[in-house]
C-alpha cells in the first residue's frame, strides 16, 4: 500500500506535527490516536496492517494524525481550565489545518473520523462539532465525556468538548440535519476495562435515540476486552459492513 508522511509547523500548536497517510483511494478516515499517544501508533499497533485489503482495494485511506493530549486533558501539572484551552489548539489544528489537508489530499469533501480509547472520544467529539468536514465516525471503546480528566469542573470550554454534556442540549436543525445524514458507529465490548465507556456509550445512544439521529450501537460480547486485538477485529468489520 501507499505510505507518506507529511510535516509541517502549526500555527495553532506552536510545534512540528507529523500527518501519515496509508492508502490512495476511496473513503478518508481521520485516525486521532489512543491516550497520550503519537502519529506511528496506529501503525504500531497492527491497526493499518488489519485494514490492508480495504486500502490496497482503494476502498479507504488512513491519515493518521498525532496527538496532544499529555498538553491538555492528562496534563495534571496545569489547572483544569487551562487543559480545556489547550485542548482547543488542538481543535484549531485538527479543524484548520488537518482537515484542509485532508481534503484537498482525497478531493473529497468531507472526511470520517475514527480512533480507539481516548481516540474515540476525539473522534467523535470533532465528529459532533463539525459535521460539515466529518460526515461520519467510528469510535471503538471511547468515553465520552471529561470528567475523568478535570474532575467536577466545568467551563465553557469543557462542556463544549464534552459530548455527554452538549449534546443532551443540542437542538440547532444545522448541526441535527447533519446528523441524522451522517454513517455513525459506537462499538465495545462487554469485557475487561470496557465498563466505563459502556456507560457513556449507553448514554450516548439514548441521546441520539431521542433526537431521531440513527446511529449503529454495537456491544460485542463479555470476552471482548479494551484492548488493540479487538480493535483490529472491529475496525475492518465497520468499514466493510458499511460499505465502503
Amino acid at each position: 500500500m501507499q505510505v507518506e508522511h507529511h510535516n509541517w509547523f502549526s500555527n495553532a500548536l506552536g510545534r512540528e506535527m507529523e500527518i501519515r497517510v496509508y492508502g490512495s483511494g476511496g473513503q478518508p478516515l481521520v485516525v486521532f490516536p489512543s491516550q497520550d499517544g503519537h502519529v506511528g501508533d496506529f501503525e504500531g499497533f497492527g491497526m493499518v496492517e488489519a485494514c490492508a485489503p480495504l486500502l490496497d482495494g482503494k476502498r479507504v485511506t488512513l491519515v493518521a494524525v498525532d496527538g496532544n493530549d499529555w498538553n491538555s486533558w492528562t496534563n495534571h501539572g496545569v489547572p483544569p481550565a487551562e487543559r480545556a484551552r489547550r485542548h482547543l489548539d488542538y481543535d484549531r489544528y485538527v479543524v484548520e489545518e488537518v482537515s484542509p489537508f485532508v481534503l484537498r489530499h482525497t478531493g473529497r469533501k468531507t472526511a470520517w473520523t475514527t480512533g480507539c480509547s481516548m481516540g474515540a472520544f476525539h473522534a467523535a467529539n470533532f465528529f459532533f462539532r463539525r459535521p460539515d468536514l466529518f460526515d461520519g465516525v467510528i469510535a471503538l471503546s471511547g468515553l465520552y465525556q471529561t470528567r475523568g480528566f478535570v474532575g467536577d469542573f466545568c467551563d465553557e470550554n469543557v462542556y463544549f468538548n464534552s459530548p455527554l454534556s452538549y449534546l443532551p442540549g443540542l437542538t440547532d436543525p444545522w448541526y441535527l440535519r447533519r446528523y441524522r445524514e451522517s454513517q455513525i458507529v459506537f462499538a465495545a465490548g462487554q469485557g475487561a476495562y470496557e465498563e466505563d465507556g459502556l456507560r457513556d456509550m449507553r448514554a450516548l445512544q439514548a441521546i441520539l435515540a431521542a433526537k431521531g439521529v440513527a446511529a449503529w450501537f454495537d456491544y460485542w460480547g463479555t470476552d471482548v476486552n479494551h484492548d488493540w486485538p479487538w480493535w483490529r477485529r472491529m475496525l475492518p468489520y465497520f468499514l466493510d459492513k458499511l460499505g465502503v
